[in-house]
């Protein structure tokens, strides 16, 4: 109890809704370098609003290139971070991230069957679908649909465990994850060196351009699943005291937690399956702003996928920026592993410890 409310002590919304204003100004600000910024600059005056053509190159870099990039960049952040500080309150975990679960597990099975067996689009699987759904990307939808079968069978799996549910539920992702490790092992050892290649790009995250339609439904996806996670975040402070509890303050304890699985795996799902294994997103922005902020889930959900979303923007940024010295795209994935892992070692030296509540 004392946990939660020196949580909720600091909260008003007030306070939410000035900090939140805050974030919307980084992401603005992330975003005005995102797209103006990279292997080449821009004008954002005349891409924005110049008209794309053969003597307007800002434009058609602009509306083709890095609009889509960096608002993909935005979506799969929000989602990665919201779903970590999540299931960090959910599993009462500092150190569970989006990818805990066996979710990425079965995302990266997924897409990594569907570029083993080189197919590119939904028609390569299912000939004569009606427009624009051939075009979606084979390898995204194997890898949601991998998602959505790990999720399930994790759920399915820690069903009956009553207070042990958490650690069930995290155990059960563990031991699936190394189950789809094992089995992508092999796929990789059977594959050409050109798929192999391929495989290899997608698990260490990438963010590609996708098509508008693509980008608008991920985002309807993250807005309902972040939409839900932030619905019971108030529950959720409660579920971090335990789960008796949380039952005697009223909490539904199976249902929410059934809920917030949910939500936080179809985020992630919904992220991995465009962008693959980014990491560290969904570790370190949670925990940083718990450090700078507390440990109030109403704040930490929508000020993570703010933060999310700013982070993974500039890392991509960072990553286009760098690129040609290493003679090619650098993968997104590779930068935020890089900038995470020194800084979360450093933040377990001076804190000493971790804390979810």
């Amino acid at each position: 109890m004392r946990a939660w409310a020196r949580g909720s002590a600091g909260f008003t919304p007030a306070r939410a809704l000035g900090l939140c204003g805050v974030f919307l100004v980084l992401l603005a600000v992330a975003f005005v370098m995102a797209t103006c910024f990279g292997d080449e600059a821009i004008s954002l005056r005349r891409g924005f609003f110049g008209t794309p053509s053969p003597e307007n190159a800002d434009a058609v870099i602009f509306w083709a290139v890095r609009l889509p990039r960096v608002l993909l960049a935005a979506i799969v952040g929000a989602g990665l971070a919201a779903s970590g500080s999540t299931l960090q309150g959910v599993l009462r975990n500092p150190l569970a991230d989006p990818f805990v679960l066996g979710v990425s597990g079965g995302a990266a099975l997924g897409a990594t069957i569907a570029l083993a067996l080189g197919l590119a689009t939904v028609d390569a699987v299912t000939p004569g679908l009606w427009g624009g759904l051939a075009r979606l990307s084979a390898p995204a939808l194997f890898a949601f649909l991998g998602a959505g079968g790990a999720m399930a069978f994790v759920l399915v799996t820690s069903r009956g465990h009553g207070g042990r549910a958490p650690y069930a539920a995290l155990l059960t992702g563990v031991v699936f994850n190394a189950f789809a490790s094992a089995a992508i092992t092999v796929i990789k050892t059977l594959s050409g060196p050109y798929r192999l290649g391929e495989i290899l790009n997608w698990l260490v995250g990438t963010l590609g351009i996708e098509d508008l339609s693509t980008l608008a439904l991920s985002a309807l996806l993250q807005a309902a699943a972040i939409g839900v996670m932030m619905a019971l975040s108030g529950q959720l402070n409660l579920l971090t005291l335990g789960d008796e509890d949380a039952a005697s303050l009223g909490v539904p304890v199976a249902r929410t937690r059934v809920w917030l699985l949910l939500a936080a795996s179809a985020s992630v799902a919904g992220a991995v399956s465009l962008s693959g294994l980014v990491g560290f997103v969904g570790l370190m922005v949670p925990h940083l702003l718990r450090l700078a902020f507390g440990p109030d889930q109403r704040l930490l959900v929508p000020l993570s996928a703010l933060g999310g979303a700013v982070f993974l923007m500039l890392a991509d940024l960072l990553a286009r920026v760098v690129s040609p010295l290493f003679g090619g795209g650098l993968a997104v994935g590779a930068v935020t592993v890089v900038l995470g892992g020194p800084l979360f070692l450093l933040l377990l030296y001076r804190q000493g410890r971790l804390t979810v509540g």
